[in-house]
């Protein structure tokens, strides 16, 4: 009776190849991977933006609970763009995340996210979380930090509140003009279309 040859091996190597398909499969170096996620999760004009984003992946390598290279932190399932290491890339668009990842690699880092600020997500977006602590808002993304709930009570306590709904007059008085400075009669006429003075 003629052997039936094992499928083991062949079901092994269709497992592996997604994780071939990062960094190992292609020999993408750290540069290529910083430049890539940059290139792909930020506006692409945005040197702030990509900044961000490499400070970002560059906190989560310094953190003990991520993997130890950038091309693996940036290859991680689901925590960046799909396709982000194998998707084609503009040459003419990729000179400026080229650069950037060259001064992220050389120890530059956003000066407004802290080494656990480690995420961020489409600026715009919202979600029902009560530990995202926002820091920056760049490339089109919004930055935070993941807070504990003291470190949340904390923060709400430190921060300053409104005691009362600011009004057209303290607005005024704040940016140091007087409330009468701010109206125009002549454009409250032109804006009521009728040629009448609006009520005060």
């Amino acid at each position: 009776m003629p052997s039936i040859p094992s499928l083991r091996p062949a079901l092994v190597l269709a497992a592996a190849l997604p994780l071939l398909a990062g960094c190992a499969g292609s020999q993408l170096t750290d540069h290529d991977c910083m430049a890539r996620v940059m290139y792909f999760e930020s506006n692409r004009s945005s040197p702030d933006g990509m900044l961000a984003v490499g400070t970002t992946v560059m906190n989560r390598l310094d953190n003990p609970k991520y993997p130890k290279s950038v091309c693996e932190v940036v290859g991680q399932r689901n925590q960046f763009a799909p396709g982000v290491l194998d998707r084609p890339v503009n040459p003419r668009e990729a000179a400026l995340s080229s650069r950037m990842a060259d001064k992220v690699l050389s120890g530059e880092r956003h000066p407004q996210l802290p080494p656990n600020a480690m995420f961020f997500h489409t600026a715009g977006l919202t979600f029902p979380y009560t530990n995202m602590h926002y820091l920056l808002v760049a490339g089109g993304n919004a930055f935070y930090e993941k807070l504990g709930r003291a470190e949340m009570a904390a923060l709400a306590r430190a921060t300053p509140r409104p005691t009362e709904a600011a009004s057209p007059r303290q607005d005024a008085a704040e940016a140091g003009q007087s409330y009468a400075s701010t109206f125009d009669p002549a454009a409250a006429d032109a804006a009521s279309g009728d040629g009448e003075a609006a009520p005060e």
